[in-house]
């Protein structure tokens, strides 16, 4: 069962509050028909949310929305929050449109350049010693000492209402994706998904299914390798965490701790969880930049380019054959993916493009 704000009513509400906005337009919806062919699928799609908001990334979807509604409920100076860098820089955005100040605290080994992005939106940014999850704690506890209002996308006791506003916020982007879509006359079979904590999957996964019904797709939770609480959540069958300091460029997949709220949505609609190391991702990442058979070039970044990584290496490793085929990936496959994030530290960017991996396909 989906919770009861999954519904048609409040999609539409999140989605006329973001078309208020100035500078809003659906980011674009890109046809690879080029590699589909090449892997043997019928079609796929990448959401480019690097166009949102001008923030490189779609965070701005729920950090917007949920700061609006809490701007309904209460007389706000402040607000507080952790991030990895791309929630941190959306909230930092929102706050400054709404003449708020902004406080946000990052974890160790933060992006020198993703801090920069945040602290030129007039937030203060403080880069902690601490994991993503211990660094959340360290908001939450701003919040207490100061009287800044904490805007954090995943849930904890007493602390809901925002959370589920930010998951609602992210419904945008599967509304835009299923009229874009609709456009070329395709419905999706299969939906790829990254996760930290759960968030931005349990979002859009929520709009397909109570929006398409019978008719949702396949969906597939991609996390990084060291810090995959949903993967390790759904093998042991209730919720997990994994501590210390797991390392993964994925800097937003880097989370240990589920979205206990949205935990079972994923578990009850999505059929499969894959754990990926950076290669896979830094696959995807050249393979859009540098497009086959005449497809249109997209700049992804780590945790953006995941997804096609991940169909590269079901579809071209033999060893995958027998998983390709349980997820039901053939010629008549359409295939929607989000690329959620541009190329948010340049630096590594290049690098990674700069790499010489031969005949990669």
């Amino acid at each position: 069962m989906l919770p009861a704000y999954f519904e048609a009513s409040n999609f539409q509400k999140v989605l006329r509050y973001h078309q208020s906005l100035p500078g809003y337009q659906q980011t674009p919806l890109v046809a690879l028909p080029g590699l589909a062919r090449v892997l043997g699928v019928g079609g796929i799609y990448l959401k480019d949310e690097s166009r949102r908001f001008g923030l490189n990334a779609f965070k701005g979807l729920g950090a917007s929305y949920a700061l609006h509604e809490l701007l309904q409920r209460e007389t706000l100076r402040e607000v507080v929050s952790a991030t990895d860098g791309n929630h941190g820089r959306a909230l930092a955005w929102a706050a400054q449109n709404a003449g708020l100040k902004a406080t946000i605290f990052m974890p160790k080994g933060s992006s020198e350049c993703r801090v920069e992005a945040i602290r030129a939106l007039n937030a203060a940014v403080h880069v902690t010693q601490a994991n993503y999850d211990d660094t959340v704690r360290m908001a939450q506890a701003y919040e207490t000492a100061t009287g800044a209002r904490l805007v954090q996308d995943t849930s904890f006791a007493g602390y809901t209402e925002v959370p589920r506003d930010i998951v609602l916020g992210y419904s945008t982007m599967a509304a835009e994706a299923l009229e874009q879509l609709k456009a070329h006359g395709v419905s999706p079979t299969h939906v790829f998904l990254q996760a930290g904590v759960g968030s931005m999957a349990g979002g859009v996964i929520g709009y397909l299914v109570r929006t398409l019904g019978s008719r949702a797709p396949r969906f597939t939770i991609l996390e990084a390798w060291e810090s995959a609480c949903i993967f390790a959540s759904a093998r042991e069958g209730k919720w997990t965490g994994i501590g210390g300091h797991p390392r993964t460029a994925m800097a937003g997949l880097n989370c240990g701790e589920p979205n206990p709220d949205m935990l079972p949505v994923i578990e009850a609609f999505a059929e499969f969880f894959v754990r990926c190391t950076d290669a896979v991702s830094y696959r995807g990442m050249r393979r859009l930049a540098r497009p086959l058979g005449g497809d249109p070039a997209v700049v992804s970044g780590e945790c953006g380019a995941v997804g096609l990584g991940v169909l590269m290496e079901l579809a071209e490793d033999p060893g995958l054959l027998c998983w390709k085929k349980r997820m039901g990936i053939d010629e008549r496959s359409n295939i929607l993916l989000f690329s959620t994030e541009g190329a948010t530290d340049k630096e590594h960017y290049e690098k990674i493009m700069g790499e010489d991996h031969g005949n990669e396909i």
